[in-house]
């Protein structure tokens, strides 16, 4: 709810500027930029539960004051690039503190299951959520969003002080810059990894993201109104629920890099249809196989990171995926936001579509990578 009333409200105070919110994007990039392979150094070191305990109320403090600024009419776009880059900073403990917890929950054989599971319940949120927004933005307003958000963080915080997580018996120590170097050393070395985050960092970084390309789709090629965008945020999420569902059924698939190579091959199709629409349903079915096939990639190269690193370095690589999920798409939307402001967002996702499958297509060449 929180993503769409915040891209619509950076709209409404920039009237119409794609490049504020590629701006709010670019803040919370650079937080992630600065912070996140720390933070994944920091998560192999401390008690996870206590650390995500810190982080919710951290982002909790953060959309309950986007509400005040917004319900006192004082709130300004430069407020809202600020509260980004402090979330981001949060979030860059955070993220690789939740992915690297799973592994202590569940057996390594349940792994697979696990992580499709979270990307449900992840995506689960973030179909119902949009869809809330476009139509509470029309009875509670952005301030009325904003505090729905920061009262949710509530039953996160509740369910992180219930839960017991098994002791694991490792040394509580400072991060430091050597720990982090030897989780990249540990991905460098590997023979698929680094080709495999390659084309999931391309497809994050060349693909606007939906808080980019969706609103300004909306508004300025579909014409349509708050309701609809929220929708059209929604069917994405469907279609990673979906995609979710379909993962977790296939248990410990083999030759994991196929499905991350094929997902992302089919996710460039989905969004060349979503570039050349211009009807709501059309636009709806194409943006459910764009969520479908980045689910499809995410969580697939997601369980190749925590299957291939040893057990003492899941919080450092998790927080390359932070790094690229929450820091490279935030980063690649400011020069896609400046671009749609060119030529306008079909020609854009269209363009990035053909790049990313050009990337695709030269890893998929690679044998060694191919078969992991």
């Amino acid at each position: 709810m929180q993503i769409v009333a915040q891209a619509l409200l950076v709209l409404d105070l920039s009237h119409g500027s794609a490049v504020a919110l590629g701006l709010v994007s670019l803040a919370q990039a650079a937080a992630f930029l600065l912070f996140a392979l720390f933070g994944g150094a920091m998560a192999d070191r401390v008690d996870k539960r206590r650390l995500l305990l810190f982080t919710q109320t951290l982002c909790l403090v953060f959309a309950a004051l986007l509400g005040v600024l917004s319900a006192r009419h004082v709130v300004a776009v430069w407020m809202v690039v600020t509260l980004a880059f402090l979330q981001g900073a949060a979030l860059s403990f955070d993220q690789p503190a939740r992915a690297a917890l799973v592994p202590e929950l569940v057996p390594k054989d349940e792994l697979f299951n696990a992580v499709s599971l979270q990307s449900i319940v992840f995506t689960g949120a973030s179909t119902v959520g949009p869809a809330l927004a476009g139509f509470a933005l029309a009875t509670i307003g952005y301030a009325g969003n904003f505090f729905a958000n920061a009262v949710s963080y509530l039953g996160v915080i509740a369910a992180l002080v219930a839960m017991r997580v098994p002791a694991t018996g490792g040394p509580l120590r400072t991060a430091n810059p050597r720990a982090i170097r030897e989780a990249l050393s540990t991905v460098r070395a590997d023979v698929a990894l680094p080709a495999l985050m390659g084309v999931f960092g391309a497809l994050l970084f060349f693909g606007p993201s939906a808080t980019v390309l969706i609103p300004v789709m909306g508004k300025e090629v579909l014409h349509l109104d708050a309701q609809h965008i929220g929708l059209l945020f929604s069917a994405s999420g469907v279609g990673a629920v979906i995609g979710g569902l379909g993962l977790a059924s296939l248990h410990d698939p083999s030759h994991k890099a196929r499905i991350i190579l094929a997902a992302a091959g089919l996710w460039a199709l989905a969004l060349i249809g979503f570039a050349m629409s211009r009807s709501f349903p059309w636009s709806a079915i194409t943006l459910l196989l764009v969520g479908l096939f980045q689910v499809g990639v995410s969580t697939t190269t997601i369980t190749l990171l925590q299957t291939r690193v040893p057990q003492q370095m899941r919080g450092r690589v998790m927080s390359l995926n932070t790094l690229l999920i929450m820091g490279l798409r935030p980063l690649g939307d400011f020069p896609a936001a400046v671009v749609i402001a060119g030529i306008g967002a079909p020609l854009t996702a269209a363009a990035s579509a053909v790049l990313v499958a050009l990337i695709v297509l030269g890893v998929a060449l690679r044998p060694a990578v191919r078969n992991a």
